[in-house]
């Protein structure tokens, strides 16, 4: 967006970030949605991509599964497919290879994998995202905050193991992608939307 726009890299500007809320404040609101719509659908194709893609290819006469490996246990293997989907679409958005490792904080990445994993986790994470970003307009807290509630919500509903594993673990991840907000939140010194260009 930043190089169709303004002939821009945006990983040069504000927060230095890929992500949506770094094109919002350098670019503006319409780049921002598509690039956060994007972001969004990558984390669920992947998902998606996975469910039915893992299933299929036990189908091939050229696949090998190991003998044992009959239709019920190919079934309890996708969610573990769907598992490393997910991670590799969390690692590919916030590492990417083609943009020098790079990226964004998987948040919204991590929202598209929620829809599609469990949608009403999804959708209690980002209630509690807008709620706290209509609070305290500081975007960095309302990730925090529903990478938290996305971790609690998946232990409390019935899923496969692989998702909460996945849930958890991608929680944390976008938790530790915000080290440097936190220690802005614990300062005082996190800026609020629309008030500064940091991240």
């Amino acid at each position: 967006m930043g190089k169709l726009l303004k002939g821009i890299d945006i990983r040069e500007h504000g927060s230095k970030s890929t992500g949506a809320t770094n094109v919002l404040r350098t670019l503006g609101k319409w780049p921002a949605s598509v690039v956060l719509l994007i972001d969004v659908l990558k984390g669920a194709a992947a998902i998606i991509f996975a469910d039915r893609f893992y299933p299929w290819l036990c189908t091939l006469p050229s696949f090998s599964p190991p003998s044992a490996l009959d239709l019920q246990n190919q079934q309890a293997w996708t969610p573990w497919a769907v598992f490393l989907a997910g991670l590799a679409a969390l690692l590919g958005h916030s590492r990417p290879i083609w943009l020098n490792f790079k990226g964004g904080k998987s948040v919204a990445t991590g929202f598209g994998l929620l829809l599609a994993i469990a949608w009403p986790v999804g959708l209690g994470a980002v209630t509690v995202f807008g709620v706290v970003l209509a609070i305290f307009r500081i975007v960095s807290l309302g990730s925090i905050l529903a990478a938290l509630t996305a971790i609690a919500l998946i232990c409390g509903l019935e899923q496969p193991l692989p998702y909460r594993l996945l849930v958890i673990a991608g929680g944390l991840y976008v938790i530790i992608r915000h080290r440097a907000n936190i220690q802005r939140l614990l300062a005082g010194t996190e800026p609020q939307l629309g008030k500064a260009t940091r991240n």
